[in-house]
């Protein structure tokens, strides 16, 4: 399940923004695992862990209904089970799913980041301003999305103390079944306590209330997009507030602001694979890489930045 990092780069009224999306977010490609499949980059029940991981059923399929003008040709099933009247709702997410318990609404059953595994986790480090997928759902009740950006921890959905306070923003959406139909929808984010974003955890349910709804439940999702506005204030660059140079004898990157800056940077190269990251200082050691165009976000106390330079 290699995970890939898209990074889109656009230029807008002389500003680099980056617009980090999320890897297979069309569901086109598929891998085995288990006694199923699952889409890469993407997880269910069948990679579960957990002292119940034993009992994971095959609960998710690639499926040729997609929605309406798409070029592509799969998109994600998932449904419910009903084992003696216990509901199981359906589940994808980009992190990890702990199966702990049979009650479900039992606080040991939740949806994780693994920081330490690319596989079960979403790197991402400038907030969306919205979040953007289609559905058809076929469920009794509502179905859900959720989209949490947090700080670099073991973030788990639903939070617990330790996971509320790493929230950076959240987009939640809870929607009726569509009749047959693919359905867009458009959910922003608002803002969490916490302030440096590091990581998003998508998940879709069968059901916003865990246990609920149907055995029959089916959910289907496609074309996930994160979407950035061009005034957006964490995106882009205040006007002459913040630059850099890369200083080729000395090998470093020299951080240049008006205002003294302190927080944490994150180098990224042009594939968008995070290549460095640490605390700021007006000069960051940059010696163990090759020459290329760089990309560096600055998560500060005055608020962050994206800046580019080439070694």
């Amino acid at each position: 399940m290699k995970k890939r990092i898209f990074l889109l780069i656009m230029l807008l009224s002389g500003t680099t923004l980056f617009a980090q999306q999320i890897g297979n977010s069309d569901f086109e490609q598929w891998e085995p695992v288990s006694s199923g499949e699952e889409p890469v980059n993407w997880n269910s029940f069948l990679t579960a862990g957990g002292s119940l991981s034993w009992a994971a059923s095959d609960q998710m399929s690639s499926s040729i209904d997609v929605r309406p003008g798409t070029a592509g040709t799969k998109s994600c099933k998932i449904w419910a089970k009903s084992t003696f009247g216990i509901i199981a709702n359906g589940l994808v997410t980009l992190g990890k799913i702990n199966m702990g318990s049979t009650t479900a609404n039992d606080p040991s059953n939740y949806n994780y980041t693994v920081t330490g595994d690319p596989d079960f986790s979403e790197s991402l480090t400038v907030v969306p301003d919205s979040i953007v997928f289609w559905a058809k759902s076929n469920c009794v009740g509502d179905a859900q999305m959720k989209a949490s950006v947090h700080e670099d921890m073991n973030y788990r959905d639903p939070e617990d103390a330790a996971s509320t306070a790493a929230l950076v923003a959240v987009a939640e959406i809870s929607f009726p079944n569509t009749n047959g139909n693919w359905q867009r929808f458009s959910v922003p984010f608002t803002a969490g306590v916490a302030q440096t974003p590091a990581y998003i955890l998508v998940s879709f349910t069968t059901n916003n209330i865990p246990g609920s709804g149907s055995g029959n439940d089916e959910l289907y999702i496609d074309d996930i997009e994160l979407v950035y506005n061009s005034t957006s204030s964490v995106d882009q660059i205040e006007d002459n507030k913040v630059s850099l140079s890369y200083r080729f004898a000395e090998e470093s990157i020299h951080i240049i602001s008006e205002e003294n800056l302190t927080g944490n940077y994150r180098i990224y190269n042009i594939q968008g694979q995070l290549v460095q990251k640490g605390e700021i200082d007006e000069n960051i050691p940059f010696s163990n890489h090759k020459e290329g165009v760089y990309f560096v976000i600055l998560s500060t106390n005055k608020g962050n930045y994206s800046l580019k330079f080439r070694k």
